[in-house]
């Protein structure tokens, strides 16, 4: 079975509300549609995603310009993966490109399960099983904040991130507690910073947020201050998250060998697709790591099946507008779909509404 075409579609896709951060606010999700078709009728789909509107039009143009060097080639993921890595050796396979990278391998991924009838977690080998789901939001303030930990209690997931990084560290910490307050001992609350503190300033907050029960406490500083993240490591009790930025496996390694995180969670995009997915699975399991996923929420849920260290599903739902299955949450826990591939099929209606 070969790979005939490779389609994009660029779409802004909806969200059930903007996603504040410490940077800026993601009112829309700019996603390429990732389309692949075989000589046997047999197609594949998946997404990439890029956070600012106006870098959409060079994702799709990356995703394009890959799927040109792989349209011919049997449909055998791992060997067109490490095709992509020969051919873009020269100019390496970090930000646009590696992004598309990890798109464009969910959808040979998702072809290659649907060519067997089978989820692409038991294609893998894995069997399909509820994973822990944490509700994924944005930047709310202590007010704000209690109708979001209302809405994720009703919801049934098990936990809830929200994102921190306010001008004080005492508006953080009043957030946090008014969400605690909410959800009490049973329900957990992760942070997540998106980098946005100084080495200093990170210390400071982080110790001060030791004590108030929090699951993680995700990318206090820059994505790549191993250093930084390391010394936290050692002078922080609440576990420190990283790795949604690790862009392929290699940074991966290069974070679990300078102790920078007592915990993991890879991007399904980032970290190139299946095929690094499952190299850093490896990596997560000979370490020790508990491994939890980055949006992505259809490809990460059969992917975690397949990780042995498997910990926490994000689900910040970027595609859900476009999909036809619905999430499947109950009792704080997310079921992976049980359809071919890794459950996309897209919504025609709402792509011709939201294509750019």
């Amino acid at each position: 079975m070969k790979i005939v075409s490779i389609g994009t579609t660029p779409v802004l896709a909806p969200l059930l509300r903007p996603v504040r951060t410490a940077s800026g606010t993601i009112d829309r999700f700019p996603l390429v549609l990732i389309d692949v078709a075989t000589d046997a009728g047999v197609e594949g789909r998946a997404y990439a995603q890029v956070y600012l509107p106006e870098l959409l039009p060079a994702l799709e143009q990356a995703v394009a310009s890959l799927s040109s060097m792989a349209t011919g080639l049997p449909l055998v993921p791992r060997d067109v993966h490490a095709h992509l890595l020969r051919r873009c050796r020269l100019f390496g396979m970090k930000g646009l490109l590696g992004v598309a990278l990890g798109g464009l391998d969910m959808a040979l991924w998702d072809a290659w399960a649907r060519a067997r009838g089978e989820p692409l977690a038991r294609a893998l080998g894995a069997g399909l099983r509820p994973l822990r789901a944490y509700h994924s939001v944005g930047l709310y303030n202590a007010t704000e904040v209690v109708a979001i930990a209302e809405e994720t209690l009703a919801a049934g997931f098990a936990g809830l991130k929200i994102k921190a990084g306010f001008a004080s560290f005492a508006e953080d910490l009043a957030a946090v507690r008014a969400a605690k307050r909410v959800l009490g001992n049973t329900t957990a609350l992760m942070i997540d910073y998106n980098q946005s503190l100084t080495r200093p300033e990170a210390m400071a907050r982080c110790k001060g947020l030791d004590g108030e029960g929090l699951e993680w406490i995700e990318e206090p500083v820059l994505a790549d201050d191993l250093q930084g993240c390391a010394r936290l490591v050692q002078a922080v009790t609440t576990p420190i998250q990283i790795g949604e930025n690790f862009h392929g496996p290699s940074e991966m390694r290069a974070a679990i060998e300078a102790r920078a995180s007592d915990l993991v969670m890879p991007d399904a995009q980032f970290i190139h697709g299946v095929t690094g997915w499952l190299e850093a699975s490896a990596l997560a399991h000979a370490a020790g790591l508990p491994m939890s996923s980055h949006t992505f929420v259809e490809a990460s849920a059969q992917l975690l099946c397949a990780t042995p260290t498997a910990h926490w599903i994000e689900v910040l739902d970027a595609a859900g507008a476009l999909r036809q299955a619905p999430l499947q949450i109950k009792d704080g826990m997310l079921m992976p779909w049980g359809t071919p591939g890794i459950g996309l099929e897209w919504r025609e209606d709402m792509i011709s509404r939201y294509r750019v």
